[in-house]
C-alpha cells in the first residue's frame, strides 16, 4: 500500500535540509520546509501534511518539544527524528513520547525513504480504520458490509480480535484486508500497543530480514547502526505480514521460530531476543498450491492457518458496491471540496453491472476520479473510466416526458433499493442529508418494507 505523501522537513542546517527535500521529491513526495520549529508550527496552520521529518536538537523550538505541540494539534500525525549519534537517547525518549521513528546521522537515503515509506503507510491505515471504525457505529458498517457474506467476515474478525491466535487473511487484491488487520488490531486487547506493517513483495530479501528481526551495527556493509526490527517496534501490539505469500522459504523458517518460540535473532546478534507481538498475514496467492511446489512451508501455514479469513472480491458481494460507494463519495468529497455531488441514474447502473476485478480499491480509485474530473454537483457517465462508461443498450421504448416529481420519487425508491435501505448511503449517493431525506420520503408517502 504504497503511496506518494506530503511531508513537512524540518532542519536548521540548510545544506541538510536541500538534501533531504532533493531526495523526498525525488521519490515522489511533496515536500514543504522550514528552518525552525516555530516556522514549522506555522506551516502547519495554514498546510495539511502527512508527515513531519525534523531534526531532533535545533535553536529555539526543539524536535521533542515540535513533537508535543503537533501531536497536541494533530495525534495520528507522524512525526520522523533526525538525530546525531550523540543525542540517541533524546531520540529514544521521542519516540516513547509519541515520535514515529528515529534515523542516526550520518544515514543511507534508501534508508531515509524505507522510513517514509513505513510512516506514510501507517498514516493511511489509520486514517482507513477510523473510518471503518465510524461505519461500524454506524449498525455495523453501511459502507462495507451490507451483503451478508461481509457481515460473516466483520462478525468473525471481531470475534477473533480478543485473542493473540494468528489469524490469515485471504483474498484478491484490492478486497480490503489490510483494513481488517487494523480492525482486527483496534478491537483487541492490544489495541493500545503499536499496529506494524510490512508488504513482504515489496522489499528484497536481505533487506526484509533485516526489517522483521533488526541487525546489529557492523553485521553487513550498510549497517551503521543498530537497529530494532518490526517485531520489537511492534512489541505488545501487532505486525500485519503482508502478501505472506511471497516470502522467501528461507525467511518463512525464522516466521515460524517467532510464533513458535516468541523470540528474534537479530542480523548479527550474539543471542536472540524475546518479543511480544500478535502476527496477522495476508496473501492474494493460492498457499495451499505453493505448499505443493515448495515454495511455501507446510508447517508455517498451519501455524498461520488457526484463524483464517476469506475476504469474498467484491463482484460476489454486490450489495456493498453502492453504500461502498457512498462511502468513497462522502471520504473524497470532503477533502476536494465537493460534499454536495450525486450520482446520476446512469453511474448508479454503471456501478451495478461493471465486474470490478480491482475490486473496493477499483471502486475508490473511479469514485475519487469522477470527483475530480468532474465540472458539476452530478457525477456523469463521461465521468468515469472508460472500462465503466460504456453504456448498456436499453431495448426498452423512449418514454414521453414525465412530471419531475415523480421522476426523482422513482429515483429515491430506486437509490433505497440498491442499498438495502440504508438511508445514510442512500442521501450520499443522492446529494442530500439525512433530514431532507426523510422530508422527501414524507412528501412522497414512502416508507420502508
Amino acid at each position: 500500500m504504497s503511496g506518494m505523501g506530503r511531508i513537512l522537513v524540518v532542519e536548521d542546517d540548510e545544506e541538510m535540509r536541500r538534501l533531504l527535500e532533493e531526495e523526498l521529491i525525488e521519490a515522489g513526495h511533496s515536500v514543504l520546509t522550514s528552518g525552525t520549529g516555530s516556522s514549522a508550527l506555522e506551516c502547519l496552520e495554514h498546510a495539511e501534511v502527512d508527515l513531519v521529518v525534523t531534526d531532533l536538537m535545533m535553536p529555539g523550538l526543539n524536535g521533542d518539544e515540535l513533537l508535543a505541540r503537533v501531536h497536541s494539534r494533530s495525534p495520528f500525525l507522524p512525526v520522523l527524528m533526525i538525530t546525531a549519534f550523540g543525542s540517541v537517547d533524546s531520540a529514544v525518549a521521542a519516540v516513547k513520547a509519541g515520535a514515529y521513528h528515529y534515523l542516526v546521522k550520518p544515514f543511507s537515503m534508501e534508508q531515509l525513504r524505507v522510513t517514509v515509506e513505513n510512516a506514510l503507510r501507517e498514516r493511511r491505515l489509520w486514517d482507513e480504520i477510523r473510518e471503518l471504525r465510524e461505519a461500524l457505529g454506524e449498525g455495523k458498517s453501511a459502507v462495507v458490509a451490507e451483503s451478508s457474506a461481509m457481515k460473516e467476515v466483520l462478525a468473525l474478525i471481531l470475534r477473533a480480535a480478543g485473542a493473540d491466535t494468528p489469524v490469515l487473511l485471504l483474498g484478491e487484491s484490492g478486497t480490503g484486508k489490510e483494513i481488517l488487520a487494523r480492525l482486527l488490531h483496534a478491537e483487541g486487547r492490544r489495541r493500545d500497543c503499536r499496529f506494524m506493517a510490512i508488504n513482504c513483495s515489496a522489499i528484497p530479501e536481505a533487506l526484509l530480514e533485516s526489517q522483521l528481526f533488526g541487525h546489529r551495527r557492523g553485521s553487513f556493509t550498510d549497517a551503521k547502526e543498530d537497529r530494532r526490527g518490526l517485531f520489537q517496534e511492534a512489541e505488545g501490539g501487532t505486525l500485519f505480514l503482508d502478501e505472506i505469500g511471497d516470502m522467501p522459504v528461507s525467511l518463512q523458517a525464522k516466521i515460524l521460530r517467532v510464533l513458535q518460540e516468541k523470540e528474534i535473532h537479530p542480523v548479527g546478534a550474539p543471542a536472540p531476543l524475546k518479543v511480544n507481538a500478535r502476527v496477522v498475514a495476508a496473501t492474494h496467492r493460492n498457499l495451499e498450491s505453493l505448499m505443493e511446489s515448495g515454495r511455501f512451508r507446510q508447517d508455517l501455514y498451519y501455524r498461520l492457518n488457526v484463524i483464517a479469513v476469506q475476504v469474498p472480491p467484491l463482484r460476489e458481494r454486490p450489495d456493498d458496491i453502492l453504500p461502498l460507494a457512498a462511502h468513497f463519495l462522502g471520504k473524497h468529497g470532503r477533502r476536494l471540496g465537493r460534499t454536495n455531488c450525486t450520482l446520476s441514474p446512469e453511474v448508479v447502473e454503471a456501478l451495478r453491472r461493471y465486474a470490478w476485478p480491482g475490486n473496493v480499491r477499483e471502486l475508490e480509485n473511479a469514485i475519487e476520479r469522477a470527483l475530480v474530473l468532474g465540472r458539476d454537483d452530478v457525477i456523469w457517465l463521461h465521468d468515469l473510466p472508460e472500462t465503466l462508461a460504456v453504456p448498456r443498450h436499453s431495448k426498452e421504448p423512449l418514454e414521453g416526458p414525465r412530471p419531475l416529481a415523480e421522476v426523482e420519487r422513482e429515483h429515491i425508491l430506486k437509490t433505497l433499493g440498491a442499498v438495502q435501505w440504508n438511508k445514510t448511503a442512500a442521501a450520499r449517493l443522492l446529494g442530500m442529508d439525512r433530514k431532507t431525506l426523510h422530508r422527501k420520503l414524507g412528501a412522497y408517502g414512502i416508507r420502508a418494507p
